[in-house]
C-alpha cells in the first residue's frame, strides 16, 4: 500500500498505487504526482477512485507528502472508480477538482453531502471545468496538460500528460485487467489477449483509436498508465500499442443490427 515511484528525478515524483482495492471491487491505479522547488510541494492525485479506494489511497499518500500539499484530485471521466469519492476530497482537503465540464454537474448526485448543506455552498469555487479543448494545469514549477480524449470511453473524457516524467495517463485507454500493474508489458503479443475484448467494448470507434493514437505520436511519450493493469514503458512498447489500436474494429464498428434485436427478446417469453 505505500505506492511504486515511476519516476524520480529528485525535485519531480510520479507514484502509483495499484493494491488499494480489495474484495469484489475493480482493480484500479491511482496516481500521485509530486513537484518539489525551493521547500514548496505541490501535489496531484489522478483518478482517485470511489469509495471503497478514499481511507486506504489517504493513508497511503501520507506516506510520502502532507494532504495540504494536494493541489488538484483529478478524474479523467465520469466512472465511480473515478470519481465517486471526489465528494470526499471536497470535504476533507482544500484540494481542487478538475473533471469535465459535462460531468461536474453530476457530482451532487454522489453524495448527499451536496444537499444537505455541508458542500453546497461554494463547492463550485474549487472546481476546474475542463473545456473540450483541454486545459493546462500549473503544478508548482511544472505543468500538466488535460488532453482530449472523448469518446475513449466517455464522451467527455481527459488524459493527462506530464512532460517531466514523459507519462501519458491515458484512462481507460490501454487498459488491461489480467496481470501484475507493477509488472510492465514485456511481450505485446501475449497482452493482446487481456485487452482486447474491453477496448472492443468500451471504445467508440476504430476512427477516434486512430485520431487518439496519432496524437500521441506527436508527444514525446516514455510511459502510457492506464487506469487499470499494466503500463507500457519505452518507445518501441509504445508504438506496438498505438499501431494495434489504431486499426482494432471497436464499439460501433463491430455492432450489427443484431445487438438492436428488441422483436426476437419480447418474442421470447411468449
Amino acid at each position: 500500500m505505500a505506492g511504486e515511484v515511476i519516476f524520480d528525478n529528485g525535485s519531480h515524483k510520479v507514484i502509483v498505487f495499484s493494491d488499494l482495492v480489495k474484495g469484489d471491487g475493480i482493480q484500479s491505479n491511482q496516481f500521485l504526482i509530486l513537484n518539489k522547488d525551493n521547500g514548496e510541494v505541490n501535489g496531484a492525485v489522478i483518478d482517485p477512485g470511489g469509495d471503497l479506494t478514499y481511507t486506504p489511497l489517504t493513508l497511503a499518500l501520507l506516506k510520502h507528502t502532507d494532504m495540504r500539499h494536494i493541489r488538484y484530485v483529478i478524474g479523467s471521466h465520469q466512472d465511480p472508480d473515478i470519481i465517486a469519492s471526489l465528494p470526499r476530497w471536497l470535504l476533507h482537503t482544500e484540494a481542487t477538482v478538475v473533471i469535465s465540464k459535462l460531468w461536474e454537474r453530476f457530482l451532487p448526485h454522489l453524495n448527499s453531502a451536496f444537499t444537505t448543506g455541508r458542500l453546497q455552498s461554494g463547492y463550485m469555487k474549487r472546481m476546474i471545468s475542463v473545456p473540450d479543448e483541454g486545459a493546462i494545469l500549473q503544478l508548482g514549477t511544472s505543468y500538466l496538460f488535460a488532453l482530449p480524449a472523448h469518446f475513449l470511453h466517455s464522451e467527455g473524457n481527459f488524459q493527462f500528460y506530464d512532460p517531466i516524467s514523459k507519462i501519458l495517463f491515458s484512462g481507460d485507454m490501454g487498459a488491461s485487467m489480467v496481470g501484475d500493474p507493477h509488472v510492465p508489458v514485456d511481450d505485446f503479443d501475449e497482452h493482446v489477449a487481456t485487452m482486447k475484448a474491453f477496448h472492443q467494448r468500451y471504445m467508440s470507434s476504430s476512427k477516434v483509436n486512430a485520431f487518439w493514437a496519432n496524437a500521441v505520436r506527436e508527444l514525446d511519450v516514455e510511459m502510457i498508465v492506464p487506469q487499470h493493469g499494466k503500463a507500457f514503458v519505452g518507445k518501441d512498447m509504445i508504438n506496438n500499442f498505438l499501431n494495434w489500436i489504431e486499426k482494432l474494429p471497436c464499439g460501433v464498428d463491430v455492432f450489427t443490427q443484431d445487438n438492436y434485436n428488441y422483436k426476437h427478446l419480447v418474442d421470447s417469453v411468449k
